[in-house]
């Protein structure tokens, strides 16, 4: 992991659960790390101590609490970036944007299923603004030759939970967004993959309805019989940043002990 040494990350949805445990992480490898995040006040002092952490150990930590998905935000967070990247290529870009509508498509009464605002938003957050931060990334030359960029999906990008619904389509279009810029950054020398985790304890999931029963079943069909953890996760992002990967490229990389293959 030492070519990673001083070299940069930018996570987006870094404050909790797989981008804070992937912070840590990268950090350990020698790594600073951008960090965008939308945190309110309650929560802000867990993302001060993740950032305390992080410098403690040695890392320059630049952390934006912000929207990710605002072209505005995006622009601010790429302007103070820049700078630190001495006019070379950012080494890794995370998103593990966890913000969306949780709701029946379908209810008997109209005010409780999904609406075209909450659809929209979802996708919007939750898969296509990968896109647009590469394509600025790429536009300001922040993208190049061993750039690896990871997005979080799950199995439910191909699977059906009650409210899921939106959620899943962002998951099923976040893997297409990733296979599309696979193609089109290898001019580049950069890298696109999705990272598929197992069921995982985090305050995502915890705002599904069922999450229990979700643990508890993955627990089951798990051949480890555990659920994956963050740390899990980051630990495969950190080996898959190195330089020896970048013949890996355009995939959903199945990173949950085995957990989708069990039928």
């Amino acid at each position: 992991m030492g070519d990673l040494s001083g070299k940069w990350a930018l996570i987006l949805g870094a404050s909790s659960g797989f981008g804070a445990a992937t912070a840590k992480e990268l950090a350990r490898c020698g790594m600073h790390i951008a960090g965008v995040h939308l945190d309110r006040r309650a929560t802000l002092p867990s993302v001060e101590a993740l950032v305390n952490s992080l410098q403690a150990g040695g890392a320059q930590a630049l952390f934006f609490n912000v929207n990710a998905a605002d072209p505005l935000k995006r622009q601010e967070v790429l302007d103070q970036l820049a700078p630190k990247l001495g006019g070379g290529p950012i080494t890794l870009l995370m998103h593990s944007l966890a913000f969306g509508t949780l709701k029946p498509y379908l209810s008997a009464d109209p005010k409780e299923q999904l609406t075209k605002d909450q659809m929209e938003m979802t996708l919007d957050v939750m898969a296509n603004s990968l896109v647009y931060w590469v394509q600025d990334l790429l536009a300001r030359k922040l993208i190049g030759k061993g750039s690896r960029i990871f997005a979080m999906t799950s199995s439910g990008g191909a699977r059906v939970w009650a409210t899921y619904g939106a959620v899943s389509a962002a998951k099923a279009a976040l893997e297409s967004h990733v296979r599309q810029l696979a193609m089109e950054l290898a001019p580049y020398g950069a890298t696109a993959n999705c990272i598929r985790a197992g069921v995982t304890d985090t305050p995502a999931l915890r705002k599904i309805p069922g999450n229990e029963q979700m643990m508890e079943f993955a627990k089951q069909r798990n051949p480890h019989h555990r659920l994956t953890t963050p740390e899990d996760v980051a630990r495969a992002i950190a080996i898959l940043a190195n330089s020896g990967a970048d013949w890996v490229t355009g995939n959903v990389i199945g990173t949950d002990g085995g957990e989708d293959i069990v039928g």
